[in-house]
């Protein structure tokens, strides 16, 4: 569970500043406010911590995600090229602004195979998405060379990699604009919550004004009175959200340091059984290691393998069979049944193309993931914990 299971006095300080103002909105009310502004601390110093620009705090990654994709101007017409594994969210977002997405095969590292973008990209494609999924980079520096040759935007979502990085520069950093959750299991958590980071001012407040019904935010001006250039809606993040944040973001580096510390120790038990292999990390110095994952040669022994792993008391997820995680198993997304009766936007006729989300486009994905197995690391394992999963491993191994 990462950030929730440091939750502590830190916190409490910060969340504390602010209800002892009593202003929990990011904007306006200065004077009573008393010089407390928790999100646009959060966000300085998170723009900071990834190398970039500008951040935008907003109420969930997956609001991040659509604010992104709005400032990028991608919209009705437009093709987003998306990995077949990630979560629901980066395809619901791509349908929120009025586009569709593509669904991309992936490669070893679990992430969206950059040699497939040529394939899969159309006349109408506009964007692509790569998401580091479970904590470790995608080749971001394939897919960025392939992306700029193609006149590709690029959104990094890093809802799973927050505090990961690639050859020293942290995911998210990459593209045109990143993304992170910071929900109630991610690497950070402010409960709900997310951030938009990029180093393109221009995107920035478009983003910006966006995320606050079109405010441009006019320094010199009361936030009521300030001019429009765009429309937008309600994403903002709220301060007792920034509050947390901060005091989240400073255990950063320790979190991703004791999960180091225990996967290595688990990873070293499972490297002894026969056969076992692990996911190819670009980088392994910058996983931020909330997940390992591993892989047996076939699909029946890693199932087998599971359900032995399971019978010991130790869990692993097979995302082939994760009804959250995987296209072909999204059975609303296919019927194409959107909140919307006329199943916009795979109805609109701005949308030339034409889409598919078929098993046999992905058969890189269906046979990794079929034989891979996926185990959470969390950041407080007791040595009881670490040897009770060895132990299960070694009992396992000796039924396999």
């Amino acid at each position: 569970m990462a950030g929730a299971e440091l939750i502590g006095k830190e916190e409490i300080k910060e969340v504390m500043d602010v209800m002892e103002t009593g202003i929990l909105m990011r904007y306006g009310f200065d004077k009573e406010r008393k010089g407390i502004f928790k999100v646009r601390e959060f966000e300085e110093a998170f723009a900071k911590y990834c190398g970039t620009g500008y951040a935008l705090g907003v109420t969930s990654g997956s609001a991040a995600l659509k604010v992104a994709l709005a400032a990028l101007d991608v919209g009705p017409g437009d093709e987003v090229l998306v990995p077949v594994f990630t979560f629901l969210a980066t395809y619901e977002a791509v349908m929120e602004v009025g586009a569709i997405p593509v669904m991309v095969d992936i490669d070893d590292t679990l992430n969206l195979d950059p040699q497939e973008i040529e394939k899969k990209k159309t006349p109408y494609t506009k964007a692509v998405i790569p998401v580091h999924m479970c904590g470790s980079a995608a080749n971001i520096d394939k897919i960025m060379e392939v992306a700029r040759k193609n006149k590709l935007l690029v959104l990094e979502d890093n809802a799973q990699g927050c505090g990961a990085s690639f050859k020293g520069k942290k995911l998210g950093s990459f593209g045109d604009m990143g993304s992170f959750s910071f929900d109630y299991v991610k690497t950070v958590t402010t409960g709900e919550g997310g951030m938009v980071i990029t180093n393109n001012l221009d995107l920035y407040h478009r983003a910006e004004w966006y995320h606050d019904h079109g405010h441009d935010h006019n320094p010199k001006v009361s936030r009521a009175l300030e001019g429009r250039t765009i429309l937008g809606f309600n994403y903002r993040m709220n301060e007792l959200q920034g509050a947390l944040g901060l005091a989240q973001l400073r255990k950063l580096d320790y979190i991703v340091a004791e999960q180091k510390k225990n996967k290595k120790v688990i990873k070293d038990a499972l490297a002894q059984i026969p056969g076992v292999k692990f996911r190819n990390l670009p980088d392994p110095e910058g996983d931020s290691a909330t997940f390992l994952a591993f892989n047996l040669p076939d699909e029946n022994q890693a199932q087998k393998f599971q359900n032995l792993l399971s019978a010991e008391g130790v869990d692993t997820v097979c995302y082939k069979r994760n009804l959250w995680h995987y296209v072909p198993n999204w059975e609303h997304f296919l019927a194409h049944s959107t909140a919307n009766s006329k199943k916009y936007p795979f109805t609109d006729p701005m949308y030339k193309g034409k889409v598919e989300y078929l098993r046999e486009n992905i058969p890189q994905a269906e046979n990794i993931l079929g034989r891979t197995l996926v185990m959470g690391i969390s950041v407080k394992m007791s040595a009881e914990k670490i040897n009770q999963i060895k132990k299960g491993i070694e009992q396992a191994t000796k039924n396999f």
